[in-house]
């Protein structure tokens, strides 16, 4: 089967299409394509199909559980239906608009610049649901904690300083496979910088630590604008890069870039 592999911010994916894996373990298949040294190495595996103005996605986290969304692997797929637009119709491919069926229901996204394999899209995320103010026990620590949901489950923790390795790495599987949250949910260490920009670390359920996330990077500004005094309109810093989130009376906006890297043909 081919698999196409992209990334946004270093938070790496897999694509193959629907038709390409059936019959297939799935669970099974995305850990060994996404295993980092004997496979192809990816934070998850994207089932695809493309439609007439989009694609249908269906994401498996490396670990081979399921996911209802990922903001990063959203635009990964955004750009691998413009870049099959430009296939099919040459450089005139016609509209910049994305429209992505997903777990978590359709999502829309807007081209709004190109530069070879990287394309940056603005990415309407919905409105955030259950945006809670709490206080968790985990690993020892008693920890305020905001949670919401924005098309997966997310905690996120907002501190005066992001925590050391040590600290992190206790923290971040203890909040993901907490019973407070018998599904799992993502994790996101936050700092408020400024009004307009927060830094975070992310513990990404099913994964662990990765360098970005794009519903982690809504998250994090939600809860620094719900309970951190930041702006409406944000940069969200992450070890991978930094994406903008805004918040309006539309919904959740997200924007950064997402790059193609290569396709492959996966013999096994």
């Amino acid at each position: 089967m081919t698999i196409t592999k992209a990334h946004a911010y270093g938070n790496d994916f897999l694509f193959a299409n629907r038709d390409a894996v059936a019959g297939r373990d799935l669970p099974a298949l995305a850990r060994q394509l996404c295993a980092r040294h004997t496979g192809i190495g990816g934070d998850g595996l994207i089932l695809y199909s493309f439609t007439e103005d989009g694609a249908t996605m269906h994401l498996i986290n490396a670990d081979g559980s399921p996911s209802e969304l990922s903001g990063n692997g959203l635009r990964c797929l955004a750009a691998l239906v413009m870049r099959e637009r430009e296939r099919q119709h040459g450089a005139a491919a016609g509209s910049t608009d994305v429209r992505a069926d997903t777990g978590a229901g359709e999502r829309r996204l807007t081209l709004t610049s190109r530069n070879g394999d990287r394309y940056e899209f603005r990415a309407a995320m919905g409105h955030p649901t259950a945006v809670t103010e709490e206080t968790i026990e985990v690993a020892g620590e008693t920890l305020p904690v905001v949670t919401l949901n924005i098309g997966n489950p997310q905690v996120v923790a907002l501190m005066a300083a992001l925590p050391d390795r040590a600290r992190f790495e206790r923290l971040g599987p203890g909040l993901s496979t907490h019973a407070r949250f018998p599904a799992g949910t993502n994790v996101e260490f936050a700092v408020v910088e400024r009004p307009e920009r927060v830094r975070m670390l992310i513990w990404e359920r099913g994964v662990g630590p990765t360098e970005a996330s794009g519903t982690g990077a809504c998250a994090a500004a939600i809860a620094a604008m719900t309970a951190g005094g930041a702006a409406r309109d944000i940069d969200v810093v992450s070890p991978g890069g930094t994406q903008r989130v805004e918040w309006t009376s539309d919904g959740v906006f997200l924007t950064g870039w997402a790059e193609l890297l290569f396709d492959a043909v996966w013999t096994r």
